[in-house]
C-alpha cells in the first residue's frame, strides 16, 4: 500500500486505517457520528491527497478537454473550476472530474484515486491525434479539504486572500500557512462549505499543522473517509463506482446538467438521443419510512416483492436519523412520492422516493 506523506501524523492521531485505492488512509478518528457533526456545525479536515491530478497544458488544451469531458470546458475562466465527467463510448462513464482553469492554456484535472491510470490512459488515448501537453502530477501534490460553516473564520490568518470571497466553484493561487503558489480552491464534496489545498508534498505537513493551530479556538478536528460519505450522500453527490460506472449514462444518474450537447465530444450523439427520447432507469433518492438503514447492492423490490433495482448507496444519515439512499430504478418507479420497498436481510422495509438533497442545511 501506498502511504500519503500524512500517514504517520494519521497513525500517532489514533486513526483507524484502511487500505482505499491503493493508499492506507483514515477512515476514521474518534467515530463517524462525531465527525460528520464536527464538519456539519464546524470545521474538520480530511486528508485525501491520494485524488489524482492532470495538468492539461498548451494550444490544444482546450481541444483535448472538449473532447474527453461531458461538460462545456470552454465557459470556463481562469480562476473557475467545473465538475465534468468522462463519458465513454457504450454511454457509461469513464469517470467523474473536476476541471480547474489555471492559465489561459493551463489545465488540472482532479480525478478520483481508484481511476488514475485507467483515466490517463484514456485521455492519452484521444491525445494522440491532439497533441496537448500531458502531465500526471499525483505522485507529487496532497490535497487537503477542511470543511465546514467555520472554516473561513479558523483559516482566514493563514492567507491574505479573502477567503469568504472566494465562491462555490472558483479558486484562488495565493500563499497559504507560509507556502506560496497554494491552490485554494471552493469546491467541497461536503454541503457545508469550506475549501480545499493543494499543494506539493514536501509542503503539506507544514500546512496541516499551521491548520490545526490556527483551527484550535474553532474547535478543528481530523475527519476520515466513513465520514465523507455520509456527508456526501446527505448532499445526493454521486460516488464512482458506486452510483456511476463504466455501465451507467450521466443522462441516467441524472448528471444531464454536465453533459453540454454544444460541443462535440465522446458519444455525444447517443448522449443526446438518450435525453431526447428518455431512459429506461434512472437515478433516485429515497428515504425509508421505517426503522433500518439501507446499504450499498441491498435489492430495490415493489410492493408485491419483485426485484426493480439496486442500491447504490445508503446509510443511516448522522443528521436527519433516518435511512437514505440513492439507487435505479424503472423510470415508472422514478416520480417522487413513490413507495418502493427496500430487502434489508429478510425484511422488506418501505421507503419514498424524494428530492435531493436529502440535508438542506
Amino acid at each position: 500500500m501506498k502511504n500519503t506523506a500524512l500517514t504517520h501524523i494519521h497513525e500517532a492521531l489514533g486513526a483507524k486505517l484502511v487500505e482505499f485505492a491503493g493508499y492506507s488512509m483514515p477512515v476514521q478518528y474518534e467515530g463517524v457520528n462525531a465527525e460528520h457533526e464536527t464538519v456539519r456545525n464546524g470545521v474538520g479536515v480530511f486528508d485525501v491527497s491520494h485524488m489524482g491530478e492532470f495538468l492539461i497544458e498548451g494550444d490544444n488544451a482546450l481541444q483535448l478537454i472538449q473532447k474527453v469531458t461531458s461538460n462545456d470546458a470552454e465557459k470556463l475562466q481562469v480562476g473557475d473550476a467545473q465538475y465534468s465527467c468522462f463519458p465513454n463510448e457504450d454511454g457509461g462513464i469513464v469517470d467523474d472530474l473536476i476541471c480547474y482553469r489555471i492559465k489561459e492554456k493551463t489545465y488540472l484535472l482532479v480525478v478520483n484515486a481508484s481511476n488514475i491510470d485507467k483515466d490517463w490512459n484514456w485521455i492519452s488515448k484521444f491525445n494522440k491525434s491532439i497533441g496537448a501537453n500531458m502531465r500526471n502530477i499525483s505522485e507529487g501534490y496532497s490535497l487537503l479539504a477542511i470543511q465546514g460553516p467555520k472554516a473561513v473564520d479558523a483559516m482566514q490568518s493563514l492567507t491574505s486572500v479573502d477567503l469568504s470571497a472566494i465562491k462555490f466553484y472558483t479558486f484562488k493561487i495565493a500563499d497559504f500557512a507560509g507556502i506560496a503558489n497554494v491552490i485554494i480552491s471552493a469546491t467541497g464534496y461536503t454541503g457545508s462549505g469550506g475549501f480545499e489545498i493543494y499543494c506539493k508534498n514536501d509542503e503539506v505537513e507544514q500546512v496541516w499543522n499551521k491548520v490545526f493551530d490556527a483551527g484550535a479556538n474553532f474547535g478543528i478536528k481530523p475527519i476520515g473517509l466513513a465520514a465523507r460519505d455520509t456527508l456526501r450522500l446527505e448532499m445526493g453527490y454521486c460516488l464512482y463506482g458506486n452510483d456511476i460506472n463504466d455501465a451507467t449514462s450521466p443522462i441516467e444518474a441524472g448528471l444531464g446538467w454536465i453533459t453540454k450537447f454544444s460541443k462535440c465530444f465522446v458519444n455525444d450523439k447517443f448522449l443526446k438521443k438518450q435525453k431526447e427520447v428518455g431512459v429506461i432507469k434512472k437515478l433516485v433518492a429515497f428515504e425509508l419510512t421505517e426503522r433500518g438503514i439501507p446499504r450499498h447492492d441491498y435489492d430495490i423490490v415493489d410492493a408485491n416483492g419483485n426485484k426493480i433495482g439496486i442500491v447504490t448507496s445508503g446509510t443511516m444519515s448522522p443528521s436527519l436519523k433516518k435511512g437514505i439512499g440513492m439507487g435505479y430504478v424503472p423510470k415508472d418507479f422514478s416520480k417522487r412520492g413513490t413507495e418502493i420497498f427496500i430487502q434489508v436481510r429478510k425484511k422488506q422495509l418501505a421507503a419514498t422516493i424524494v428530492k435531493l438533497p436529502f440535508y438542506k442545511g
